[in-house]
């Protein structure tokens, strides 16, 4: 008998961290565009800070971040005073010094930097914006280039937050992607950052890796669990080697197929569950006391371009070489190249090298598309309303789902969707149905679980 599901693992849709996605940027949105913008912010609204630090010890060959390999210290030092000076052109161009309440660190890795730089970069994020009382800091942790003194510097800054780097803890898996990270290496920086008052713990896994097998993944979600993270990040690899040249370093051949991935990803859904973590959108999963938890269950999840967040603000700025942020009218994104990206920031200035503003549909289908990630209950017709549509706009979007409902990923009631937990881990695929750029261009993206 066909099996339907096997359709939905092979299709290939967008992870909307944002909409319009990343591919529909285009270069009318300009460097004098994003300095408008700016200076058009509300300076009592806050807003949430993304730096990216685009370096590496080594290539993970699974990676499809932006990053570069450094095996000296001196361009990471340069990059970090690039770093300030573009953070204080921002803060130049808005109104006043914005309220921040979220900053997160990513990568690249944030731990290439060495401890004096942290403390000397947070001191001149404050500097320059109003960090509140409440400000979340959150960091993106490599366990293998972390030191102990790295994680005094983390507390000092005032980290609240660290998401460890894992993928899996099975040394065949490791050697299949080249990142090799024994056990007790992530044991021990658990118990530095523990030690040092930091417990708000992310583990970032993965399935669907080469050579990865459902037994791996049990052996690597229980090993998870004597860390005792607060949250989990599951995350299905996304093999893209026409975006990423590395990536063409895995053997194709030992990557498992979409139900061996699908598999893999239920039975980790499960343990995880069955641990007493509550399931958070399609990958994601937290400790119930765990703010992103208590967000979930009050309907108040957010989704950024670092994932599944409880941040709410609306305007995000990102800071650092092709860091993309998000403002009341658009989306832009920095210049990719890290030379022309010091280049421009050194000139005076800002480093756009292209973005979108959106219109009216767009931020409509963005609401909807953002409700279903999210897990929400979806009414349509309301967000058709608030956005000042007909209730019958996205009436030819639904019924694009009516197949959904046969299989029973969604419920309709009318013009609300309800997503069933058995559909949990399609909702990229339900959501892509709002997205009225799917067809356009030559993008290409991952498959959906």
């Amino acid at each position: 008998m066909h099996d339907q599901r096997t359709d939905h693992l092979q299709a290939k849709v967008p992870r909307y961290t944002s909409y319009p996605t990343a591919p529909h940027f285009g270069t009318g949105v300009t460097s004098e565009t994003y300095a408008s913008w700016l200076a058009d912010l509300d300076p009592v609204r806050p807003v949430s800070l993304y730096l990216h630090v685009p370096f590496c010890a080594e290539m993970c060959w699974y990676c499809g971040c932006f990053t570069k390999i450094v095996r000296r210290y001196e361009p990471v030092s340069e990059y970090a005073e690039v770093l300030l000076a573009e953070a204080g052109m921002v803060s130049a161009r808005a109104p006043e010094s914005l309220p921040v309440t979220h900053v997160h660190w990513g990568g690249g890795s944030p731990t290439m930097l060495k401890a004096d730089d942290w403390r000397r970069l947070m001191d001149g994020l404050r500097l320059r914006f109003a960090f509140q009382d409440d400000v979340e800091t959150a960091v993106e942790l490599d366990p293998r280039t972390t030191t102990r003194e790295y994680v005094a510097a983390l507390k000092d800054a005032g980290v609240t937050r660290v998401s460890i780097g894992v993928q899996d803890f099975d040394p065949g898996v490791q050697q299949a992607i080249n990142r090799v990270q024994p056990f007790d290496v992530t044991e021990r920086v658990v118990n530095w950052l523990r030690e040092a008052g930091i417990r708000a713990i992310n583990l970032d896994l993965m399935y669907g890796l080469p050579n990865q097998t459902v037994p791996n993944v049990i052996d690597m979600v229980g090993r998870a669990m004597q860390l005792q993270p607060s949250r989990i990040a599951l995350f299905g690899y996304a093999h893209v080697p026409w975006m990423k040249s590395h990536q063409r370093l895995i053997d194709e051949a030992a990557l498992p197929g979409p139900t061996e991935r699908y598999q893999q990803q239920s039975i980790a859904a499960d343990m995880l569950k069955a641990a007493g973590f509550e399931a958070i959108g399609f990958d994601h999963f937290a400790d119930p006391a765990d703010s992103m938890a208590l967000a979930n269950r009050a309907q108040k999840l957010a989704r950024n371009f670092q994932g599944y967040s409880t941040d709410g603000a609306e305007t995000l700025i990102g800071l650092g070489a092709s860091a993309i942020g998000t403002l009341p009218q658009g989306y832009v994104q920095n210049v990719a190249s890290i030379t022309g990206y010091r280049r421009s920031i050194q000139s005076g200035q800002l480093a756009i090298s292209r973005g979108i503003a959106l219109g009216a549909d767009d931020r409509l289908r963005r609401d909807v598309i953002n409700a279903i990630m999210c897990g929400k209950d979806t009414d349509v017709a309301t967000l058709c309303r608030q956005h000042g549509a007909s209730e019958s706009t996205l009436d030819a979007e639904l019924e694009i789902l009516s197949p959904y409902v046969t299989d029973g990923l969604i419920e309709r009631h009318g013009r609300r969707i309800v997503v069933t937990e058995f559909g949990r881990p399609f909702l990229r695929l339900i959501a892509s149905a709002f997205d009225a750029y799917l067809d356009r261009g030559t993008a290409r993206h991952s498959v959906a679980v």
